[in-house]
């Protein structure tokens, strides 16, 4: 999956797959996850939103199954 380097504190890069709904999140400490089932208006506003790793923590985390690649 391509993903796309984003100015972040904590996140390095995003990534979306659009067909299998599948959000990438590469941190900087090197560590990388997929989200399953994410909508594409949540991955939008992920990557529109002021301070991507809030976003993050508050919009998906916890919300959305994922694992660690």
């Amino acid at each position: 999956m391509n993903r796309v380097q984003v100015s972040s504190s904590n996140i390095a890069s995003i990534g979306y797959d659009h067909d299998s709904q599948v959000l990438e999140v590469e941190f900087l400490s090197g560590g990388v996850y997929q989200y399953y089932s994410v909508p594409e208006y949540v991955f939008d506003e992920l990557m529109s939103a002021s301070s991507h790793g809030r976003y993050l923590a508050k919009n998906i985390k916890g919300t959305y199954s994922y694992s660690q690649v």
